[in-house]
């Protein structure tokens, strides 16, 4: 029976869809941006390999989609019946499959638990597991997860750059940014194309304000993009971040341009409303505009593309960001109907995500849209009771910034001095930089006595 890099058995007898499994993984661990064009060789060498429609429906489910959905729960459907001669493992990886699929997220959390708990090596099953866990906002389980897997690891494993990266970005989302640091650039000393370990490099040299050195860090590994997916888009956006706190607004939006929102890549016109690349570039535009740069007619194609995303849920992080750039161009009516849409969404489905929307993306939302007309206590209203949980949106806390940042807006704009100290207080307990030394919560602090 032929297996994967790992020694895993494989439910397949040609050893073409064995190499082909291991390519679209690499591809998938790698972030290539010609890893769907794997997985279309992997399906063509053997259409019966159960473990290539996991693939398959595992890759609909990423993009975080409502329309992939169905596509996914027939991959997960084609794999159920195509595993049940194979191993426990691969059948295992079509119930993980077939919960994400119907949104069940604890139940394939636990389910890919188990398949490393029997096979540490499994990186589809880590992978996927650090991927989920982390956009459900925790990280806790994402560094569970790695530092039990790695002691049965080695620098002579196929992937060992992968699970450094995964262990970088987990420790740094939980602080450790020793560790974190550590890990990332080891990673990179092991394959200087981890773009997971660049990016969570970035993270800690952003979280440790280290701003020169993450400018160097990520313009030194740049000659490693070539080829790459999404991420790279991610990666300018956190440069962009540290031109922003020092102030180098052209920069900022030349990155904006050229790199992570550069509409005429192959990348971003593949996949033009993809979740990340409007979350890289709405909270940008948001940053931007509170510090009065001109940011001309970039709100628009995403409000355009909000528009027809409205009453699709399934990223609960990137809602806000949708409605940044509905609120930028003034659609108010198209606001007020995303709101609706939202709350018709999370009163008719279950499974995990529903209730992250009803308890923290539409009182988010609500902010977001009073905060535009003017309503800045209002704003402040609607969101407090969303400071606490809103982690659970997802994100990482570079990210979640964003919101922190709208939070304390309206509040000094609506002269609540204590909103403004509680948001100041949150942001200083949990952030290494103190606010008076990073842009968006400065001139805040000066003003509010701690």
């Amino acid at each position: 029976m032929p297996q994967d890099a790992h020694g895993h058995a494989l439910g397949t007898v040609s050893e073409e869809a064995a190499r082909g499994f291991d390519a679209v993984l690499e591809g998938y661990l790698k972030y290539r941006f010609d890893t769907p064009l794997r997985l279309k060789a992997l399906l063509r060498a053997d259409p019966e390999f159960g473990l290539a429609h996991v693939l398959e429906g595992c890759f609909a489910l990423l993009a975080y989609r409502q329309s992939h959905v169905a596509a996914a729960r027939e991959a997960a459907e084609a794999a159920r019946r195509l595993t049940a001669g194979a191993t426990a493992r691969e059948q295992a990886h079509a119930a993980a499959l077939a919960a994400w699929a119907e949104d069940e997220m604890d139940r394939a959390l636990a389910i890919w638990e188990q398949i490393l708990a029997d096979h540490p090596r499994d990186i589809l099953a880590f992978r996927l597991h650090h991927f989920c866990a982390f956009w459900l906002g925790r990280p806790e389980q994402m560094l569970k997860a790695v530092e039990t897997v790695l002691p049965r690891w080695d620098a002579t494993m196929p992937h060992w750059s992968s699970l450094l990266a995964c262990r970088s970005f987990a420790n740094e989302e939980c602080g450790n940014y020793t560790v974190a640091e550590a890990a990332g650039r080891a990673a990179i000393e092991h394959d200087p194309g981890e773009l997971w370990a660049v990016h969570a490099v970035a993270h800690v040299l952003e979280m440790q304000g280290r701003r020169g050195e993450g400018i160097a860090w990520i313009e030194g590994l740049k000659p490693h993009f070539e080829g790459g997916s999404n991420i790279v888009h991610h990666i300018w956006w956190h440069q962009a971040m540290y031109h922003l706190e020092r102030r180098e607004f052209a920069r900022v939006l030349a990155l904006y341009d050229e790199g992570f929102r550069n509409l005429a890549s192959p990348v971003t016109r593949q996949q033009p409303d993809l979740y990340i690349d409007v979350q890289n570039a709405a909270s940008m535009l948001f940053r931007l505009q509170r510090h009065g740069v001109e940011v001309g007619d970039r709100w628009v194609e995403l409000a355009d593309k909000a528009e027809a995303r409205i009453g699709d849920c399934r990223s609960a992080f990137t809602l806000p960001h949708w409605m940044m750039a509905l609120c930028a161009t003034e659609r108010w009516e198209a606001a007020r109907r995303m709101m609706e849409a939202m709350r018709d969404w999370a009163r008719a489905n279950g499974g995990t995500t529903a209730p992250i929307v009803a308890r923290c993306a539409l009182p988010v939302c609500e902010a977001v849209l009073r905060h535009a007309r003017g309503d800045h206590a209002g704003a402040v209203r609607a969101m407090r009771p969303a400071l606490g949980v809103m982690h659970a949106l997802g994100g990482s806390h570079a990210q979640q910034d964003v919101l922190e940042q709208l939070f304390l807006d309206a509040a000094m704009k609506a002269g609540l001095a204590e909103d403004a100290r509680l948001l100041l207080e949150r942001v200083a307990g949990r952030h290494p930089v103190p606010p008076e030394r990073r842009l968006g919560y400065a001139e805040a602090a000066r003003r509010i006595v701690h």
